[in-house]
């Protein structure tokens, strides 16, 4: 199980506790998260968080889970190593990439939502840049309302999203290349929030559209945020795809 940006593995502690009767977890903190080392910045952010997740593939085949970056990174391991997937669960897989390919409004009301947090940045404003993220991208509580070392903690990590980018929005990875989706047999399960951005519904109607082997279900109420703040409804959307 592969957690978002700014969170760690213990994020999965709800969808775990629902599912721990039937499977073995293993769900290890993305590089610059939870206890895994700082990230160097001498690469790519993708390149680098893909080859850590791929260092958990010991026994094979696996079944993959990702949220939101993670969910990104489990579809890239699946693309580069399928042999050892048995199946994917692509939680708001957020590869804005495809936004490009069928939704020009979709792209831009995505570029509309990082602008603040862009702009923060630019202005070496951490804590700002964050507070944009989290309101636009969190479990709707809202910044404001996180505990104060929740706030330090994600605006130390916050140079880590626009890192992301190049793998999210410019898929210097080439998932997104013609014929490379359509190839890949596994079972996949697209979830979202009916609540989450729209941009999120493109996403997963385009990666829907091209995965030879993939079925999408929405949690009506859940927002980006689903596999905390609607862990009993993910785990079950989860055993049915499994057939558990």
């Amino acid at each position: 199980m592969l957690h978002c940006s700014l969170a760690h593995s213990g994020a999965w502690r709800g969808v775990s506790a629902e599912l721990d009767d039937v499977l073995r977890i293993v769900a290890p903190d993305h590089l610059c998260h939870g206890q895994s080392a700082d990230w160097d910045a001498r690469g790519d952010y993708g390149d680098d968080s893909t080859a850590v997740a791929k260092s958990f593939l010991r026994e094979a085949p696996v079944d993959i889970v990702g949220h939101s970056f993670g969910a990104c990174v489990a579809l890239r391991v699946a693309l580069e190593a399928p042999e050892k997937v048995r199946s994917l669960v692509l939680i708001e897989p957020v590869l804005f990439s495809v936004t490009r390919a069928v939704s020009k409004q979709s792209e831009d009301a995505y570029l509309a939502e990082t602008a603040v947090m862009n702009e923060a940045l630019r202005r070496g404003d951490r804590q700002g840049a964050a507070k944009a993220f989290i309101n636009a991208w969190g479990d709707g509580q809202g910044w404001d309302n996180l505990p104060e070392p929740a706030r330090d903690a994600m605006a130390a990590q916050i140079h880590i999203v626009p890192a992301s980018q190049p793998m999210l929005f410019d898929d210097s990875a080439s998932l997104l290349e013609a014929g490379r989706l359509e190839a890949l047999e596994c079972p996949v399960l697209l979830l979202r929030g009916g609540r989450s951005p729209d941009v999120m519904r493109t996403i997963v109607e385009g990666l829907e559209t091209r995965l030879p082997n993939a079925q999408s279900q929405v949690v009506p109420d859940a927002g980006h945020m689903l596999p905390i703040t609607h862990s009993k409804e993910t785990a079950t959307a989860m055993r049915a795809f499994w057939g558990l």
